[in-house]
């Protein structure tokens, strides 16, 4: 490797920062807290960073991609929400899509990637958690039955988001009853569903869920819905290791955007210490005020370096499940330490919604819940990095 591909630490793909910059600029906080109050789907957002190529970045250039690794769509993520804006509402796109290229069929894959990239074909659906088993999927209950050329599904998912503004659905559902297999991982198949039925009697039902944040996150129902056989992805029964590469690529995102989220907050903290001026000096000139800021700022540094190292393993195709995992966790407290340090900061300006404080504040506080909690993190490093006894 010579001098000239080693890729800086620092602000990598700056050029693709600075394009993502632009596009972000034309969406101010009016716009999303606009979004809010009617609880809509950011269409003209998602459009714009489509038809820029930034959603079908993974995408191979033979599929109309850009064929870019995982960092470079991490660092779009990562400038989205350091600008302000959400990428939550179009992430999903950029994981969802990867078990679709690591295991989908050649037909598949001509079939559906070309449009994705162009943006005539919308996944952003993954219908995994389910109301009783939760992170446990493993254990989910919804059913695929084979029945000749087609499987039945019947079940219910939650917390599915953007259900309702997606053409396709990823879906994961057992093929084979958990009593009658090996493993507990075993049994589980992945599914691409055309959700252009959805709430049309044919057996699949979509509802919104009103949530604390606007996610546009919605309920699943199937009953008896039928659908093709060439919508399952790879071998009947070995969904559950197809999407464990997903989530890696999945956890490495979200802690990218936790990181943007957090580069966001310490910026406005730090300038409102110096801007505001108490008792004849900046608040910023006080310990209390610029010490928590400063400890945030580190905390946010360290949490994007294992984001970093989580991206390297996993562009160069080595094992990455312990530091996708720790990325996210360290991320997500992160990036709470430093929404929290802003909103002490701001005081009780930090409640009016013109400044955009409390709308970005509840939507870090996610971080640490989905799309996995700090609890299960913790497990996983404890047992499989370790080698402690699973705990209860």
């Amino acid at each position: 490797m010579t001098s000239e591909t080693v890729v800086p630490i620092g602000e990598d793909y700056p050029e693709l920062r600075e394009s993502v910059r632009k596009i972000c600029a034309r969406f101010p906080g009016t716009y999303w807290a606009g979004l809010e109050e009617k609880e809509a789907y950011p269409t003209e957002f998602i459009n714009e960073l489509t038809t820029s190529g930034f959603l079908g970045a993974l995408i191979p250039e033979e599929y109309g991609g850009s064929g870019l690794p995982l960092r470079a769509a991490a660092v779009i993520l990562e400038e989205i929400n350091a600008s302000g804006c959400v990428a939550s509402q179009g992430h999903a796109q950029m994981y969802i899509m990867g078990t679709l290229m690591r295991h989908g069929s050649e037909e598949q894959k001509r079939k559906y990637l070309p449009g994705i990239a162009a943006g005539t074909i919308r996944l952003q659906a993954f219908g995994v958690t389910e109301p009783t088993t939760g992170s446990d999927t493993t254990q989910l209950k919804t059913r695929a039955v084979r029945d000749g050329d087609e499987y039945i599904v019947n079940g219910q998912k939650v917390w599915t988001s953007r259900a309702m503004h997606s053409d396709m659905m990823l879906l994961l559902a057992r093929t084979t009853p958990a009593d009658q297999v090996k493993k507990r991982s075993d049994g589980l198949s992945v599914f691409l569903i055309d959700l252009k039925e959805k709430n049309t009697g044919k057996g699949l039902e979509i509802r919104p869920i009103k949530a604390m944040i606007n996610h546009n996150t919605t309920e699943v129902f199937f009953d008896n819905f039928r659908i093709p056989i060439s919508s399952r992805i790879g071998e009947e029964g070995k969904g559950f290791r197809y999407i464990l590469d997903g989530m890696n690529a999945e956890r490495i995102l979200v802690a990218s955007e936790c990181v943007g989220d957090g580069r966001w907050f310490i910026r406005k903290a730090t300038q409102y210490a110096k801007d505001r001026v108490v008792f004849g000096a900046p608040i910023g000139k006080n310990q209390a005020v610029q010490f928590p800021i400063a400890r945030a700022w580190a905390e946010l540094e360290a949490a994007d370096m294992i984001c970093r190292r989580a991206a390297a393993l996993f562009d160069d195709g080595k094992e990455c499940g312990a530091d996708a995992n720790i990325a996210k966790m360290l991320a997500s407290e992160a990036t709470w330490k430093a929404a929290d340090t802003c909103m002490q900061t701001y005081g009780g300006f930090a409640y009016a919604k013109e400044y955009e404080i409390e709308r970005k504040w509840r939507e870090v506080r996610l971080y640490q819940i989905a799309p996995i909690s700090t609890n299960l993190v913790l497990a996983y490093v404890g047992q499989h990095v370790l080698g402690m006894p699973r705990s209860y």
